[in-house]
């Protein structure tokens, strides 16, 4: 087992703790943003159908709007993913 531990070591990634910090601050940046442009198109679906999506989703269990709901989601994720790294 012990030498299964040493061959592995060559490819473990060391990374000095004051290369880490600026990047750890980028992503909880950038992790807020993106949170609030989720919240931000989830209040704008819910305000735009012209129905309760909570009880269509949870009571009538209508499944295509989820599917909806949820690329709409997934979207905005590819959005945020593009401009991140767009630098």
């Amino acid at each position: 087992m012990l030498n299964l531990l040493t061959n592995l070591m060559p490819f473990a990634l060391i990374v000095k703790l004051d290369e880490l910090l600026p990047v750890l601050l980028t992503t909880v940046i950038f992790v807020a943003i993106g949170l609030v442009v989720f919240a931000i198109a989830f209040i704008i679906i819910v305000k735009v159908s012209p129905f309760s999506v909570k009880k269509e989703i949870e009571e009538d269990q209508n499944i295509a709007l989820a599917v909806i709901i949820g690329a709409i989601i997934i979207g905005v994720a590819l959005i945020i993913s593009s401009a991140i790294q767009g630098n």
